[in-house]
């Protein structure tokens, strides 16, 4: 046997979730507590002079084997997992930084981290500055003597703007900022943060980890010096994510790389589609040679993804008129389904926005974010098609 196996073999093949009773595939430890041996077992366990598991606030085995499988994928030292994408945006955040602390992000942001960052952490004395991706070279403006950490989305949900992380990566180390990047676009199969400069990644494992819209998790993997302080918080404060949905993403994972070829596939056609339909003002995916990032895409993106943004003809009136229209994509709040998913933004995912935030990040009255799925691509373009005829 090889020394080191390809991640998609450590993916199927890692399981530290066994019991005693050999089953092929891993148990599940549906358990709030786990007994021990006797007093002096309970004290080295509560001590942490002995590793083991305690109580599923703190750890599970069905945690532990999701979390180490990331941390492969990663290529990182250690992760802590929790119960929503969101939560683990918010414990990067409140688990690392202080009152008096600064952050320095990207404005191209989902809105939730926005609401955190603009309505939430200012509460506590942490303020922050927001970054035109655009404009890299004026970054080093925004930095503050008290600057602690960077946050940033690449590709951005949902205008798919991109961040250079090798210039990005350097930036932040030069000045000691903890960078932290929501990958949840890319996934580790298209893109590895890390190995960029980046000391924290972030995954919703909501979307393309799960993949198929069962569950709701997050996880946050990278340096362990940072985790260590992270597991710390989450072991106090309780954000713990549930066994059985750790059980559905580790076996998730076992699909991922599958999936998301499939996803870019599709996601390719589509966009190449739309692309010259007289319905559509522009299209943007990150493969796409019209996209303004496009060769910054294809140095650290290993694909372009499974999401495809466009705005159609007639601004806000006729981007819910189409998504009336559609007959087989679903309308619903998520992506990285195995079904294909079509969302309106500026008046769901992101309308807590004021209308200039939203154009200052791309978030036009008429912007579809389609999250193309693992159907039958000419079925989803066919759907795409009649909705766009349906405007006149």
């Amino acid at each position: 046997m090889p020394n080191e196996q390809h991640p998609q073999t450590k993916m199927i093949r890692t399981s530290t979730a066994a019991s005693p009773h050999r089953e092929h595939a891993s148990s599940i430890y549906m358990t709030s507590s786990f007994t021990f041996d006797d007093a002096e077992h309970a004290r080295a366990l509560f001590a942490r002079e002995q590793e083991g598991y305690i109580y599923t606030r703190y750890a599970n085995p069905n945690v532990s084997e999701f979390v180490e499988k990331m941390c492969q994928l990663e290529g990182a030292e250690a992760g802590v997992a929790v119960a929503s994408g969101m939560s683990a945006v918010f414990t990067a955040l409140a688990g690392l930084l202080n009152s008096g602390d600064h952050v320095l992000a990207s404005r191209s942001l989902f809105g939730s981290t926005h609401q955190i960052l603009t309505n939430i952490l200012p509460r506590w004395g942490i303020g922050h500055s927001y970054g035109e991706i655009s404009q890299p070279e004026k970054w080093a403006e925004l930095v503050q003597p008290n600057t602690r950490l960077c946050f940033v989305e690449t590709p951005s949900n949902p205008a798919l703007d991109l961040i250079d992380l090798a210039w990005l990566g350097a930036f932040c180390r030069e000045r000691d900022i903890i960078l932290v990047v929501d990958n949840v676009f890319a996934t580790p199969i298209l893109q590895r943060p890390l190995t960029h400069g980046a000391h924290l990644v972030m995954h919703s494992a909501t979307k393309y980890i799960d993949g198929q819209g069962r569950a709701i998790g997050g996880i946050l993997v990278g340096d362990k010096q940072y985790i260590d302080e992270l597991a710390n918080f989450t072991r106090h404060t309780g954000p713990s994510l549930s066994p059985f949905n750790a059980w559905l993403f580790s076996k998730s994972l076992e699909t991922l790389e599958l999936r998301m070829e499939r996803h870019c596939d599709n996601a390719e056609k589509v966009s190449h589609f739309l692309e010259g339909h007289p319905q559509v003002a522009w299209v943007k995916y990150p493969h796409l040679p019209s996209h303004p990032q496009y060769e910054l895409a294809k140095q650290q993106m290993r694909r372009g993804g499974g999401i495809v943004a466009f705005e159609v003809q007639g601004g806000l009136e006729n981007g819910r008129a189409f998504l009336n229209a559609l007959q087989l994509c679903s309308h619903t709040a998520n992506l990285g389904d195995s079904r294909t998913i079509a969302t309106h933004p500026a008046s769901t995912t992101h309308s807590s926005l004021t209308e200039t935030a939203r154009q200052a990040v791309g978030i036009t009255p008429g912007l579809i974010r389609i999250s193309v799925g693992l159907e039958h691509p000419a079925d989803v373009m066919a759907d795409i098609q009649q909705a766009l005829e349906a405007l006149g």
